[in-house]
């Protein structure tokens, strides 16, 4: 990886910086108010890569509290701009989060692609993942 990438901790200042980003890395463009909300809640995390202060690539998460088990970090979404693809930001992105998650007593951190989505396999598998051995069905309610 680029030894000018800077990967941190986001932050409510970075709302402009994702506003920037459209839809680019995030599924759809940020929405401020939303941005502002994920924020304000103290288990939302966001970690981003910066090339010259422009976030190029992202890990989000939550820290998840279930009253039988101990802390688990859901990572919800990752992304990199196309142009900065193949360069381990990704792994490390999810590397920093994971580290976040075990730094707030988090006993695993856990994530879901598309069989299919190789390149992202590759990268959580890098980033010290590993594949589950039975696989998943997924459900979702619209």
């Amino acid at each position: 990886m680029d030894d000018s990438i800077v990967i941190r901790l986001a932050e409510m200042a970075d709302i402009p910086r994702l506003l920037e980003v459209g839809n680019h890395l995030f599924d759809n463009p940020i929405d401020e108010d939303r941005a502002k909300e994920f924020f304000l809640d103290d288990r939302h995390y966001l970690v981003i890569a910066l090339k010259e202060e422009k976030v190029i690539g992202m890990a989000s998460g939550f820290l998840y509290v279930h009253p039988d088990k101990d802390p688990s970090m859901f990572i919800m979404e990752v992304g990199v701009a196309d142009e900065y693809q193949n360069q381990g930001i990704g792994r490390e992105v999810v590397k920093t989060l994971v580290h976040r998650a075990r730094l707030l007593g988090a006993r695993e951190s856990w994530i879901a692609t598309e069989e299919s989505n190789i390149a992202a396999r590759k990268a959580y598998q890098a980033a010290g993942g590993r594949e589950a051995k039975e696989r998943a069905i997924v459900y979702d309610f619209k």
